[in-house]
C-alpha cells in the first residue's frame, strides 16, 4: 500500500442558505458519487453546527461530513475540486467547505 495519502473532509450543509431542507437523497448522491470514483467513503450522520460570516451576515449551518481517503496525487486533488464546484451549484452555497491532509495508513 502507498505511504503517500490524503484524506478529505467534505462539510455538506443539511439546509439550503434561505434555511429550506435540502432533500437527503441529493446527500446520499454526493457520497455515491466519492464512492464511485474512489470506492469507498465515510459519511458521518452526526450533525455538525457552524457558524461564519458573508457580506456583513451571519450564516449558521447544520452540517455532515463526507470523508475519503485516497492516493495522495494531483488526479484526485483535481477531481476533489470539480467535486466542490458541481456540488456548491446545486445546493446554491456561497462556498463548500472542504479540507485536506497528509495521512498514514497503517
Amino acid at each position: 500500500m502507498s505511504s503517500k495519502w490524503r484524506r478529505f473532509e467534505v462539510l455538506l450543509p443539511l439546509q439550503f442558505n434561505d434555511g429550506r431542507p435540502i432533500d437527503q437523497e441529493w446527500l446520499a448522491e454526493a457520497v455515491l458519487e466519492v464512492v464511485g470514483e474512489f470506492g469507498a467513503a465515510s459519511y458521518e450522520t452526526q450533525r455538525v453546527e457552524g457558524h461564519w460570516r458573508h457580506s456583513g451576515v451571519i450564516y449558521r449551518d447544520n452540517l455532515v461530513r463526507i470523508v475519503v481517503d485516497v492516493p495522495d496525487a494531483s488526479k484526485n486533488r483535481e477531481w476533489m475540486k470539480r467535486f466542490k464546484e458541481r456540488w456548491k451549484t446545486r445546493l446554491d452555497q456561497i462556498d463548500l467547505w472542504i479540507v485536506s491532509y497528509r495521512v498514514e495508513i497503517e
